[in-house]
């Protein structure tokens, strides 16, 4: 009987009944970054990762797994024990645009469990200085008379300063020409050399650029205007209310992490957002910190797939798939 009781107990993770009837967290939880260390993914974990770790009184360790902008580290995750100890605050990229672009080894949509929307942070549209457009109405019309001869430089090829330039050719019918870099950082370098005219980066990135001068802002694609930069434009503002362009940021567990233990996840995580302090510190770098439900943010990451997939099929983008 001593035997049989043992073999029920060492299989009885398995259950989920017994997984959600756990006092959860009893270990440590590793929380994986699917990018490199100091980007805004990551100090939205290590933020947020800190204060959840007060909380649960358990540690909670950051994990960076960087690659294939962000498949990499959330494919660990699609892959780890659905436990509630494996989770990833992962970006928009690996949920949502990626599972169009390319071809991948897991379905956000049936290989991972939602647990809340953590943060936004919206995409500035600048351009450089030397560009005779102050504003969205002549830039447009500046790109209409010149079809074909205004460029607008990305960080890469499907991300989302990429896609957020061809749905500002689809809403405003006009002819641009995207160059892609490796990168923001020589995005950058050449719209402040002049060699190309806008970009769409994420506003802090962008921002101390715009204050020093060297760029100038056109339109914010947020909800409503940024206090750190007040004087600019939402893009509704500007007559274009679906150019609605914010980066997120997401925590999401293993499928099959039972609901029990997906509830226990999202309120150490809700908890953690309502710190004044951090949201303070995480609003200094431009995230808004939003917090909802596992079935919101569920509907939400199905809602962004099909936003970002018409706007790959209608701008005619290449995807490896």
């Amino acid at each position: 009987m001593k035997i049989l009781v043992r073999i029920l107990l060492a299989f009885a993770w398995l259950l989920p009944g017994f997984a959600a009837a756990e006092d959860f967290p009893s270990r440590p939880i590793r929380l994986i970054v699917p990018f490199p260390p100091g980007g805004p993914n990551d100090i939205i974990a290590r933020v947020v990762g800190l204060r959840m770790s007060e909380i649960a009184k358990q540690p909670i360790i950051i994990d960076n797994r960087g690659g294939q902008a962000g498949v990499l580290g959330t494919d660990a995750v699609a892959k780890a024990r659905p436990d509630g100890y494996t989770i990833a605050i992962t970006s928009q990229s690996s949920l949502a645009i990626s599972p169009t672009m390319e071809k991948i080894a897991y379905d956000p949509q049936k290989d991972l469990a939602p647990v809340t929307l953590v943060a936004e942070v919206p995409e500035m549209l600048v351009v450089a200085t030397d560009l005779p457009a102050r504003n969205m109405d002549e830039l447009v019309a500046l790109a209409k008379a010149q079809p074909g001869k205004l460029n607008f430089a990305s960080a890469g090829v499907g991300g989302l300063p990429h896609l957020a330039g061809e749905l500002f050719k689809l809403t405003a019918k006009i002819d641009i020409v995207h160059v892609p870099y490796r990168g923001a950082a020589p995005a950058i370098n050449d719209l402040l050399a002049q060699h190309v005219q806008m970009t769409f980066l994420d506003l802090p990135v962008i921002l101390p650029q715009i204050r020093a001068g060297r760029l100038r802002p056109i339109a914010l694609g947020a909800k409503t205007r940024s206090p750190l930069a007040p004087d600019v434009p939402t893009t509704a503002e500007v007559g274009m209310p679906d150019l609605l362009i914010e980066n997120w940021y997401g925590m999401v567990a293993p499928a099959g992490t039972p609901r029990e233990i997906v509830a226990k996840l999202n309120g150490l995580a809700r908890e953690a957002m309502t710190d004044a302090s951090l949201k303070a510190k995480l609003a200094e770098q431009g995230l808004t910190l939003v917090a909802d439900t596992p079935d919101e943010f569920r509907a939400y990451i199905v809602s962004q797939t099909q936003k970002w997939a018409k706007v790959i099929k209608d701008a005619g983008v290449e995807t490896s798939k």
